[in-house]
């Protein structure tokens, strides 16, 4: 078999057959999967398709009730992670396994210490990460540094040393991007690109299709713990491999824009809007219109949405809300004001991952308004319906849902406050394709019930596709308007300067 010019004569590892139940719960059945030394083979499928599952029959953390592994061509049980690792086969999880206070050698090591004269010897662990650090191209880490010291995205270089530390051959990869921010995407473009050049087989898991086409050389598709198809990854199109993973094309996920006819109002207008990070910002948005912001990483997005909230405020220009002059100094006089800010830091800013559902959906509601003056009674459980969420309960802990549903109590927390105005930053990184259409939905039928809606996201398919028109931001300012329903490229043209150059 070739692999992008690279020939392989038979898979590191084959799983044929897989079958897993739990509680009489048939969640994989006659799953097949092979993968190929220096090849990046894509795994996808909604939440639920049993994409997780296979990964972890794979690393040994569950045992198939029917199939068979075969690593070399000899068949193999796993009982325990631990064996997998001793046949070369390693997971890199998407919430990291590190302890921050330890080195990064020490982290590499953690419960394989080298040993002499009965104490840890310090410089053969030092020694041992740094040359596993060089042979990944990896010299800008330190063995001695202490991992939080590090940013996130060296983090994720220690977890995928960790696992090499083991003799991995084969690295199974869960939603790597998921931590990361734009900047930082590009850096785990390379190492996996240097992971591929020796000779590492890598299974990618994420819900970025972007990613799966930039990195992978075959997908597999997962459906409702089946196995849909697997192609290489040049004979399929953006459009094809949503419609093999949910049924139908991705045109079909974005619902009808605004007609003209149907806005209300201006509800926000900023002019000559200013601060440390931003300049000239003029923008207005209408009751029922979802405005789109594009960008670069760094192009001032998110400075834009961060001052119209009062986090970060303009120190320059002036703000109305509906027609009347307003000084947002802080999120919580945003709020008072109508103004909402879903970020884009889901995890760490948007939820208390160990509190229920019920406390992060009241959250902002009980901090800004207390008992709730000028607001109507609170039907916890209408607004849960109306996001779609998917729990056990409202008092299910919100760590414990998955990362779609996640979401939809970060929308339920906002909505709880009736805003007028929803700025949202990167509403549906790290969930899959059918929790996307739950949230166009929602946002469209916000936007229908006269919310305007600022949207920033660095998917430009999502924001082509929801807008109903288009601001591009290039450094630190506004390059331009476009209309609904734009092209990447004249996108990217004002995103790059180069629309700018060209006048």
């Amino acid at each position: 078999m070739s692999v992008t010019g690279l020939t392989v004569e038979s898979p590191v590892v084959r799983l044929c057959g897989i079958g897993k139940r739990f509680l009489g719960n048939q969640v994989l059945r006659d799953v097949d999967l092979d993968l190929h030394a220096g090849e990046v083979h894509a795994l996808v499928g909604e939440n639920g398709a049993g994409k997780s599952t296979l990964m972890k029959v794979l690393a040994g953390v569950h045992q198939p009730d029917e199939g068979t592994i075969e690593v070399d061509g000899v068949r193999r049980t796993f009982a325990s992670p631990r064996e997998a690792q001793s046949a070369g086969i390693s997971i890199v999880h998407q919430e990291f396994n590190l302890l921050g206070d330890r080195s990064v050698a020490e982290n590499v090591h953690l419960g394989r210490e080298p040993v002499r004269w009965g104490r840890v010897d310090r410089r053969r662990m030092e020694a041992e990460t740094e040359r596993l650090l060089d042979w990944l191209g990896e010299r800008g880490i330190s063995p001695r540094t202490q991992v939080r010291r590090l940013p996130v995205a060296q983090q994720q270089v220690v977890e995928i040393v960790k696992a090499l530390a083991t003799d991995a051959r084969v690295l199974a990869m869960d939603e790597p991007t998921a931590a990361l921010a734009d900047h930082e995407v590009e850096l785990l473009y390379d190492l996996v690109r240097r992971l591929r050049e020796r000779n590492i087989a890598i299974l990618y898991v994420s819900h970025r299709l972007r990613e799966v086409f930039d990195l992978s050389q075959r997908i597999t598709v997962l459906k409702d713990g089946e196995l849909v198809t697997v192609r290489p990854t040049r004979e399929l199109t953006s459009d094809q491999l949503v419609r093999h993973m949910v049924g139908r094309p991705l045109d079909a996920y974005f619902p009808d824009r605004a007609r003209p006819a149907d806005l209300g109002d201006v509800r926000l207008a900023v002019r000559g809007g200013g601060n440390a990070r931003v300049h000239g910002i003029d923008l207005r948005l209408r009751a029922g219109e979802i405005v789109g912001l594009a960008g670069l990483q760094g192009a001032g997005r998110s400075a834009v949405a961060r001052a119209v909230c009062g986090a970060e405020p303009f120190t320059e220009g002036t703000v109305e809300l509906d027609g009347t002059p307003a000084r947002i100094r802080s999120p919580r006089a945003a709020v008072r004001r109508g103004v909402a800010y879903v970020t884009e830091d889901r995890k760490g800013e948007g939820l208390a991952l160990r509190q229920s559902v019920r406390d992060n959906a009241l959250l902002v509601r009980r901090a800004a308004f207390g008992r709730g003056r000028g607001l109507r009674r609170l039907d916890l459980g209408e607004l849960l319906r109306s996001v779609t969420l998917v729990a056990r309960g409202p008092d299910q802990e919100v760590r414990l849902l998955s990362g779609g549903n996640q979401q939809k109590v970060v929308l339920a927390k906002w909505l709880a406050v009736e805003p007028k105005v929803l700025v949202v930053d990167e509403p549906t990184r790290g969930i899959d394709v059918g929790a996307k259409k739950a949230v166009y939905d929602l946002l469209r039928g916000l936007a229908g019930q006269g919310v305007a809606i600022l949207l920033i996201s660095s998917e430009l398919p999502e924001l082509i596709g929801m807008s109903d028109r288009v601001l591009v931001m290039y450094d630190g300012r506004i390059a331009g308007e476009l209309p609904a329903g734009p092209s990447e490229e004249a996108v990217m043209a004002l995103a790059t300067g180069h629309a700018l150059e060209a006048a």
